[in-house]
């Protein structure tokens, strides 16, 4: 199948475009401010289906609106037609349709030449009204406010709020490309003159200042290692547009290290529903542990080097032994009202993953020492 993206540079073509190669198309003509009218006229003509992405929303003369919406449309249907290419076309119009604004008037005339295009033809039409949309690849001061906040947050520069109270409806660009590849493997039909519904559960509605603070919360869980809440979808689609726009000299961040004559112990990250995880390294004969909790419970996974976890339940003498390996991998559960070491038993510096049920806190560590 060969696919005409227009606006193929934009946020919204980008993530198209991108994710139309994931799924295994390989002829994509690609439509942009920098193609010229013998491209597009090419890429008509030879066409299976038309995801019409481009458009004006930011000129210097509100009349743009017009050419560069409805008027462009008009110019692919006419060139379809021109060519007895007669193939479906989707095109991405705007909630701000339904508004009494140039913009507005400007896509609903869009809107209306791609319904007159399929009636007459008897082709597929889809027709989506989007509001905004968010995700990676976004542009600051251009797309939407949250790519601005994410941009701007990232680097420590100032963000304004008129009204935090505001609602934003907002959909992530990576729904609307998955809803744009259904419609295109399944070729679905519609009635003529009706737009495609987006899924409502996949529009967040979301004050303006709720979002400056979430962004903030993710720029801080670099310091306090908090991971953002994902069962939240907004938030946890939010988070990955924040990483999107992190500076290239800031992808990475410093640990905390506790180090001593034993080796160290790193806190890595944290969560309030799912505890912490935390990287330990043993020098060759060192014993760590030798302490049990009440409630506090904790998994180990040794990722390189041999050693040895050992387990006395408390009031008792048998002491159990495990044998761990990097080489060999595998979890152990730590129990509670068990006193529990570990031990390198080999030549090198032994790694361990250690996930606890809680976040440390130095006001109740429920940590008792006890020699096993």
């Amino acid at each position: 199948m060969k696919i005409l993206v227009t606006g193929a540079n934009g946020f919204l073509g980008r993530n198209l475009v991108w994710n139309l190669r994931n799924a295994g198309y390989t002829d994509i003509y690609e439509y942009t401010r920098e193609s010229s009218d013998e491209d597009l006229d090419k890429y008509t003509a030879d066409c299976d289906f038309v995801f019409h992405l481009a458009g004006v929303n930011r000129p210097k003369d509100p009349a743009e609106f017009m050419t560069g919406n409805a008027g462009l449309t008009k110019r692919i249907l006419d060139l379809l037609e021109k060519h007895e290419n007669l193939v479906p076309v989707l095109l991405s119009s705007s909630t701000q349709a339904g508004l009494n604004n140039d913009y507005g008037a400007s896509k609903r005339a869009a809107e209306e030449e791609v319904f007159v295009y399929g009636k007459e033809y008897d082709v597929p039409v889809y027709v989506y009204r989007f509001p905004n949309l968010f995700g990676k690849w976004s542009k600051p001061n251009y797309n939407t406010v949250v790519a601005t906040f994410c941009h701007n947050i990232a680097r420590d520069l100032p963000i304004q709020i008129n009204d935090p109270r505001t609602i934003l409806h907002l959909a992530y660009v990576d729904d609307v490309v998955d809803q744009f590849l259904r419609i295109l493997k399944t070729g679905i039909k519609l009635p003529a003159g009706e737009f495609v519904t987006f899924p409502p559960r996949l529009v967040y509605d979301v004050k303006l200042g709720d979002i400056a603070k979430w962004i903030r919360e993710f720029k801080e869980s670099r310091e306090n290692l908090q991971v953002p809440d994902m069962q939240d979808p907004f938030r946890k689609k939010l988070y990955s547009t924040y990483l999107s726009f992190l500076p290239t000299d800031a992808f990475s961040y410093p640990l905390n290290m506790h180090v001593d004559n034993r080796g160290s112990f790193t806190e890595f990250v944290k969560s309030p529903e799912r505890g912490q995880v935390s990287v330990n390294i043993s020098h060759p004969g060192i014993t760590k542990g030798q302490h049990w909790h009440n409630s506090k419970n904790e998994k180990f996974l040794v990722v390189k080097g041999h050693g040895l976890i050992q387990f006395r339940k408390i009031g008792t003498d048998e002491i159990i032994d495990y044998h761990v390996s990097g080489d060999k991998l595998e979890v152990i559960d730590i129990p509670t009202g068990y006193t529990h070491n570990i031990i390198n038993e080999g030549d090198d510096d032994m790694v361990t993953i250690m996930w606890a049920n809680e976040v440390f806190d130095p006001d109740h560590p429920d940590t008792f020492a006890e020699p096993v």
